[in-house]
């Protein structure tokens, strides 16, 4: 039924970020152990030309956000993947990895300020130049869940701890 619809995105604007290989970037946004510095990253989101002001009026009241974008930098997807944390193969769709069928990625980002069409912000994963596609407020009643289970990922945490994270790793 749907085999023949492609869809079309054109990003919004382009992160930017001090994380220009993988190796650098956190796993997660805000577990930094692991990475290259073990700090928290700034970055900027800069707005297109062709969106105005309007399109971010009213952002500035949020501490977070849902950053939608695209793994601009992979390199094809496989089926399983090898999670970074350890453990067997998994299936690519019960994984963050991001080598996938879509190359598409979601990150929840802290908002430190929006000035003009540029947005600042903290607790990225994102390397430099990653393509923002959309924007969606984080509303903590509808957007958190913390007594919902996480299959493997919680047998993992049992065994190695919450937020383990491994070392940096030689890039690909």
């Amino acid at each position: 039924m749907f085999q023949d619809v492609d869809f079309t995105y054109r990003p919004i604007g382009l992160l930017r970020s001090p994380y220009s290989r993988r190796i650098d970037a956190p796993h997660q946004s805000t577990i930094t152990e692991g990475t290259h510095t073990g700090e928290l990253a700034v970055a900027t989101l800069e707005l297109q030309e062709w969106l105005d002001e309007e399109t971010i009026r009213d952002l500035s009241g949020f501490d977070r956000l849902w950053l939608i974008f695209a793994f601009h930098l992979s390199e094809g997807w496989r089926s399983s993947v090898k999670p970074p944390r350890g453990g067997p193969r998994r299936g690519v769709l019960a994984t963050r990895s991001p080598h996938r069928p879509n190359s598409i990625g979601l990150s929840a980002v802290s908002l430190v300020k929006v000035e003009g069409k540029t947005l600042h912000l903290r607790d990225v994963d994102l390397l430099d130049g990653t393509p923002v596609l959309d924007i969606k407020p984080y509303v903590p009643y509808a957007d958190a869940f913390p007594d919902s289970k996480a299959g493997w990922i919680d047998e993992l945490d049992e065994k190695v701890g919450r937020y383990y994270a491994p070392g940096p790793r030689k890039p690909r």
